[in-house]
């Protein structure tokens, strides 16, 4: 019953990618929806995700050295830089192409070379759906909550740099990628350390992905809907 529960909830999260082109949200000046699912997000990894990374840090602390025993704040860190990079390379890209017929304001490798980033870090968040740092349907459903307010956000972003051709193949591509990933997790288990270690990585890939819509000036996003989603959902995560 339990697997059934998981699989329907990343099926959800599908669903998101293949239909949020359809709400109609407002890229300048940036929707109060966008901006109030950012915060969501980011309130999730401050107030959830990293206090609990904090105590499973010090799992690691006694028998690790130097650089090491910050192992887990590295992690973060690595997953931060990494979207950072991949946003400036797709930024940065000045040749149109098509894909698969399509259009797209990118280049036909770095279309491939985002959309598959982002396809493995979908299929991320489907594993840490079954294997999260915390059970009970109240993390479980935190955690579905604030990861598909957070697909919004990111497929806002993906289709303003690829446009056609991210409609046309990879909204496909990241759907299929969270339930693959549940997949997985639901047919094999890591370690507690191992879990840590992916919840990390993801809590610094969800900062960027949040900041990097947010903050551009020409985004003209709503700083009050952007604070009243990050407290609201704070005061969801105390209370629970």
């Amino acid at each position: 019953m339990a697997e059934t529960v998981l699989v329907a909830l990343s099926l959800a999260l599908a669903v998101v990618h293949l239909f949020a082109g359809r709400l109609g949200l407002r890229a300048v000046p940036r929707s109060y929806w966008l901006s109030g699912a950012g915060g969501v997000s980011v309130a999730y990894v401050f107030v959830h995700v990293l206090p609990e990374l904090g105590e499973r840090q010090r799992a690691f602390e006694a028998g690790a050295v130097g650089l090491l025993e910050h192992h887990v704040y590295l992690l973060a860190l690595a997953g931060f830089a990494a979207f950072y990079g991949l946003e400036r390379l797709a930024s940065r890209s000045e040749s149109p192409e098509t894909v698969g017929g399509e259009r797209t304001e990118t280049s036909a490798g770095v279309f491939w070379l985002h959309v598959g980033s982002f396809t493995a870090y979908n299929l991320l968040i489907g594993y840490l759906l079954v294997h999260r740092e915390e059970s009970g349907p109240a993390s479980l459903a935190l955690f579905a909550v604030a990861m598909g307010l957070h697909f919004v956000v990111n497929d806002h972003g993906l289709r303003e740099h690829h446009r056609d051709a991210y409609d046309d193949t990879g909204r496909w591509l990241l759907a299929g990628g969270v339930v693959a990933g549940t997949v997985v997790g639901v047919a094999t288990a890591v370690t507690p350390a191992a879990v840590s270690a992916l919840f990390a990585f993801l809590a610094g890939g969800v900062i960027l992905n949040v900041v990097k819509e947010e903050l551009p000036e020409e985004r003209e996003s709503n700083f009050w809907a952007f604070g009243a989603g990050a407290a609201a959902y704070a005061a969801v995560l105390l209370l629970i």
